[in-house]
């Protein structure tokens, strides 16, 4: 707890207005790559309580849209469709597929993680699901060359979700940026210009 106040980036998401400390990790990846631009459709997983929906809506500015999703609720933000639902269960993701109206998408942001149980190999296997998960989704939806950012955790699963990605993006690199805690295993993996062989 004392970690978390003292926290720079807690303190600096309080002065800037964003929900979480995360909204840092999204910037530092968006000014290095410029993934979010306006004009674009963003859908981001996992979104809640939404400071990667409002660094999303801030970048696109008002051009574009942004479709958050989230197992738990979040406050609306303005400029960001928000629906709440379990991402594993298909009328979720039906319902995030109608609300897109068959209009394919610029950019796939996952921040998604499981509740995590201290125990790596119950955590560790459910993390790399909702990781693939967003994969699927991505590679369904993604225009030809559309990007893709998604948190994954290093370990189990980690070199077959990297595998799928470099088969379906034309590039693929991780970032971890300073946001993320140094004790942390998550990095973010990016695949860049979504090749249109994939199905």
């Amino acid at each position: 707890m004392q970690e978390h106040l003292n926290d720079p980036y807690v303190k600096l998401a309080q002065k800037d207005g964003y929900r979480a400390r995360a909204a840092y990790k999204l910037i530092e990846i968006d000014d290095k790559d410029r993934l979010i631009k306006p004009g674009m459709v963003v859908v981001d997983l996992g979104s809640t309580p939404g400071s990667w929906s409002q660094v999303a809506v801030q970048r696109i500015k008002g051009q574009g849209r942004v479709v958050a999703l989230d197992i738990l609720p979040m406050v609306g933000i303005p400029g960001a469709d928000f629906i709440q639902g379990d991402f594993r269960e298909d009328e979720v993701l039906a319902e995030l597929e109608k609300m897109l109206h068959g209009q394919k998408v610029d950019l796939v942001i996952s921040d998604m993680a499981p509740n995590i149980s201290g125990m790596s190999s119950v955590d560790q296997p459910n993390a790399a699901y909702l990781t693939e998960l967003a994969v699927d989704f991505s590679l369904k939806w993604l225009k030809p060359e559309g990007n893709f950012l998604v948190k994954v955790f290093m370990g189990t699963g980690f070199e077959e979700i990297m595998q799928i990605m470099r088969e379906s993006f034309e590039k693929v690199v991780t970032r971890k940026p300073k946001a993320s805690r140094d004790r942390s295993t998550e990095v973010y993996l990016l695949g860049l210009k979504r090749k249109d062989n994939t199905v």
